[in-house]
């Protein structure tokens, strides 16, 4: 027998690194397949390849948009083979075309993202920070290069201070839609549909509560989600001209088709080219469905069950990428008619020894029902001595407008194969429970979240699951405030990792970048007149009450969470003598890319939480 957290384990650090791509969007290229996948071991450069085994966009090449910070659709591909990607050094729009190199399509200057190449022609959204941080545009990009010197040959659609994402081109190539949203609203809080002529003869808006991808099915139909009930549900429009019907639900279901729009590159549904549809839909995990054009449904029987992407379609074969229960992430084609699956890349099976599914639970707490995922310590090779409960990990995901998902994961599987639990919360605020569970966090940041994951952990305690005096607490940006604000709380949490996470709510309102600029006010209050609200709940005014020992890290070239907010909380735990360790990364951004960053953060974090719980790690 061996005790808890000592176990011995295949899931080393360099091999969870590299051990499920991350897929960054995939297309059908004439007879292949092409996807997006990023490369840790090369400084985490995206790199497009094929199904064929090629490298179609290979090194020092990188497909990766810095809009929004966050990116997204930064590459896309015509269906004879030839690329339009985002550079990620300059940001500018590059095609390259088979066996040629890649030439620019714009100026030097901009960034650009979420990119849309149909019936030859390219979308993408533009923002120029350098020349005004505010401004932002939906253009056309000339694809034989005309604007690589020339700016005035780009078709601007939409230019302004708000924000725009999903360009989608009517059939008839006369109509552009898109989704939009004021720069003081999150797009989860209030999107609105636009359309546009594309020969410039007028604009419309059409009123929405938070529109999300909208798809023409044909030259008068347009297809979006939206959740005037609470669901991202799919709405159905008669277009004519710029005038529109009043929408008409699909399918109406009490799951999301829809997510927060963080990034630029996210599909939850596709239209087929026989009218119906296939879609994600959400009530804590995914499942995939075909919805036909009587409004009945049928689900999928495929491996994707978190964060699914529906890529891309051609006929009846459909491109999904995400997590699943029972397989790591990947990237399959399905045929939603045969049946027939084929694994791309990625999505391999895993050993229920080594990673069970995870554990669905729900604790009431001061707010409501918290939901999680717990996994419990697994080893076929270990077993812990009688009567001893598991130390366990609890996770914060970041946003905090996120969600997770029941997802076997090799990065889970490194902390429960060595017999330390995880304990995966959605938190009040979450997505993939409804606006209802999604609203609970507004105005209550730093109140709902840690409620919930301290009920969450008290819940995992009291059920005889865990030892309640090992139960550490972990998570990134907004998930590092939680586990800051959830050990200001104290008597839970024996230990904290706070990756690049918020720990003074002025300092963050002062430097953080404009697509968040006013996502405070929603969470918090607006500002001055809620100042006294920011001190208040901001942990570095009471760091003073930290007792258990916290480990930050951090990248150096964050501009989201800047460094600034975590050593203010280490200076001030430091002088509390409060014991920590404060770790920099040159290099690194909003979220670890580099290999070397990415095994060095799992190295740290088994052995503080050895040192902490009292057990020497095998790693």
């Amino acid at each position: 027998m061996q005790p808890y957290g000592t176990w011995s384990s295949p899931f080393l650090p360099a091999e969870v690194v590299s051990s499920a791509p991350r897929i960054d969007g995939a297309r059908f290229v004439g007879s292949e397949i092409w996807w997006g996948e990023s490369v840790p071991a090369e400084s985490g450069r995206v790199a497009v390849r094929s199904s064929s085994g090629e490298v179609v966009l290979p090194a020092p090449w990188n497909a990766r948009s810095l809009v929004h910070e966050y990116g997204g659709g930064a590459w896309t591909a015509d269906a004879d083979g030839t690329l339009f990607f985002v550079e990620g050094r300059d940001q500018r729009v590059y095609r390259m075309q088979p066996g040629g190199d890649p030439r620019p399509l714009t100026p030097e200057g901009p960034n650009h993202g979420g990119l849309r190449f149909t019936q030859g022609r390219l979308f993408a959204v533009r923002e120029n920070l350098a020349a005004d941080p505010h401004l932002r545009a939906l253009v056309e990009i000339p694809v034989d290069g005309s604007a690589a010197t020339d700016a005035s040959a780009i078709t601007v659609f939409i230019e302004g201070e708000g924000f725009a994402a999903h360009p989608a081109l009517s059939p008839d190539g006369t109509r552009l839609a898109w989704v939009q949203w004021s720069r003081t609203r999150m797009p989860w809080q209030s999107a609105q549909l636009g359309l546009a002529m594309v020969d410039g003869s007028g604009t419309a808006e059409v009123s929405t509560r938070a529109a999300l991808q909208p798809e023409w099915t044909d030259d008068s139909q347009l297809v979006y989600a939206d959740d005037p009930t609470g669901r991202w549900n799919l709405y159905r429009l008669n277009v004519d001209g710029l005038s529109v019907s009043e929408p008409e639900a699909v399918a109406p279901a009490d799951a999301d088709t829809g997510y927060g729009l963080w990034v630029l590159g996210n599909r939850w549904y596709q239209p087929l080219a026989d009218g119906r549809l296939i879609a994600v839909h959400t009530n804590g995990a995914d499942e995939v469905v075909v919805i036909d054009t009587d409004g009945s449904t049928r689900q999928l029987d495929v491996p994707p069950s978190a964060h699914v992407s529906v890529d891309d379609v051609s006929g009846s074969r459909v491109l999904l990428s995400g997590g699943g229960a029972a397989v790591d992430a990947g990237l399959w084609c399905v045929d939603v008619d045969s049946g027939d699956l084929t694994r791309i890349r990625g999505g391999a099976a895993t050993d229920p020894q080594w990673m069970p599914p995870a554990r669905p639970l729900t604790i009431e707490g001061v707010h409501g029902t918290v939901h999680a995922f717990d996994y419990p310590p697994a080893n076929p090779h270990a077993t812990a001595p009688d009567g001893e409960l598991p130390p366990y990990i609890v996770f914060v995901h970041g946003g905090p407008t996120a969600h997770v998902a029941g997802a076997a994961s090799a990065a889970i599987a490194f902390y429960t194969s060595r017999g330390i639990g995880v304990l995966d919360v959605n938190y009040g605020g979450s997505t993939g429970y409804g606006r209802d569970y999604r609203e609970r966090l507004d105005g209550q940041w730093g109140v709902v979240d840690v409620d919930d994951v301290l009920a969450a952990a008290r819940g995992l305690a009291g059920s005889g699951r865990a030892d309640p005096d090992r139960i550490a607490i972990r998570g990134g940006s907004a998930g590092g405030w939680t586990v800051l604000s959830a050990l200001v709380r104290g008597g839970v949490f024996a230990a904290g990792i706070s990756r690049y996470g918020v720990s003074d709510l002025r300092m963050l309102a002062q430097d953080t970048h404009d697509f968040e600029r006013f996502y405070l006010d929603g969470l918090v209050g607006p500002l001055p007149e809620t100042e006294q609200l920011y001190i208040d709940r901001s942990p570095l005014t009471h760091a003073d009450r930290i007792e258990a020992g916290v480990l930050l890290l951090q990248g150096e070239d964050d501009r989201v969470v800047p460094p600034s907010q975590s050593e203010a909380i280490r200076d001030a735990l430091a002088a509390s003598r409060v014991p920590h360790e404060y770790v920099l990364y040159p290099g690194e951004g909003h979220g670890f890319r580099l290999a070397e960053t990415r095994i060095d953060a799992l190295e740290r974090e088994l052995y503080f939480l050895g040192k902490v719980f009292g057990f020497d790690p095998d790693l």
